[in-house]
């Protein structure tokens, strides 16, 4: 069998992501044309068709199919060997694609991500804004390099590292003239509790803390499903609502009244947040630096808590 050159694996994993020729050969910054001649290259050097181009979009055949996976694995692998290099050279260039989870983005993001932008010009910052499953899906497909989310998951294909625990807050829009009472979880009125839709951890997390499955009636006649933390506090506020909201979202003075923000009882709830990667992630500086840019914005913010229960996110 001929060689196949790195060239030609990005033009089919382009293609396969995009659907698309036009598409494709506009991510690869090439014609149309040489990336429709070298697909065709290679699947003339391996004697089988990858792609069905009579489907719109087009899609791979299933002889594709089998040997996708592999492209990609050696695609990155080839990434990965450069990223050894400039560790070996003690250089800072490069990709950091990082994803990070909707409930913490608004609220972690401002403290660290600016500066450090500002600080290595040469890193090229990617960032997504998405859950917990597609965070672990991405990076085990190799599409991102580092998840900043909530632990501990119980995946152990996974690398993960803990950067600080979180405590959560009551966010009561009806509560007590007392701003230093301290919440149980008896205190809570679970049929004024407002949540997120299920696919966040956040809600999940508060099911916990709150023993939801046992509590709730089935008397709302409204669900509300929503992938923002902050249009969730609006309702909060407008249906003089309750729900638990995690310290760093107390730095969004605009959007919160101070006098609906109560802390809990001992032990204090806390999600740990952390950065989790994939075994054979190579940039091990870029991992220390996003970990040492996080750990000093967050903290002039954290307070130190002496009895916590750490609420796992699912």
């Amino acid at each position: 069998m001929t060689s196949i050159s790195l060239s030609q694996i990005n033009y089919v994993l382009a293609l396969e992501k995009t659907g698309s020729f036009s598409q494709a050969a506009e991510q690869c910054f090439v014609t149309q044309s040489t990336l429709s001649t070298m697909v065709k290259k290679l699947e003339d050097q391996l004697d089988l068709q990858l792609f069905d181009r009579r489907s719109k979009p087009i899609k791979l055949t299933q002889e594709g199919k089998v040997l996708i996976d592999q492209f990609k694995v050696i695609y990155n692998e080839f990434d990965n060997l450069n990223e050894l290099v400039q560790e070996t050279k003690q250089e800072f260039y490069g990709t950091l694609k990082i994803g990070i989870i909707p409930t913490l983005a608004p609220f972690l993001l401002p403290l660290f991500l600016t500066p450090m932008v500002s600080k290595y010009p040469t890193i090229n910052f990617s960032v997504d804004e998405i859950t917990t499953n597609e965070i672990v899906n991405k990076i085990k497909l190799r599409e991102l390099d580092i998840g900043i989310l909530s632990l501990p998951l119980d995946d152990r294909e996974l690398i993960q590292k803990s950067l600080f625990f979180e405590e959560f807050l009551i966010y009561d829009a009806n509560g007590p003239a007392d701003a230093k009472k301290k919440y149980k979880i008896e205190d809570i009125n679970v049929n004024r509790l407002w949540l997120l839709e299920e696919s966040h951890c956040l809600t999940s997390q508060i099911e916990k803390i709150c023993h939801l499955r046992k509590k709730r009636k089935a008397s709302h006649n409204l669900m509300f499903n929503s992938g923002s933390i902050l249009s969730l506090l609006e309702l909060v506020k407008i249906n003089n609502g309750i729900t638990l909201i995690p310290r760093l979202a107390t730095q969004r003075k605009n959007l919160l009244n101070k006098r609906f923000i109560y802390q809990m009882g001992n032990p204090i709830p806390v999600r740990e947040i952390g950065l989790i990667t994939h075994p054979n992630f190579a940039k091990k500086r870029f991992m220390k630096m996003l970990e040492n840019e996080i750990t000093e914005g967050v903290k002039p913010i954290l307070k130190n808590l002496k009895k916590v229960k750490v609420i796992k996110p699912y």
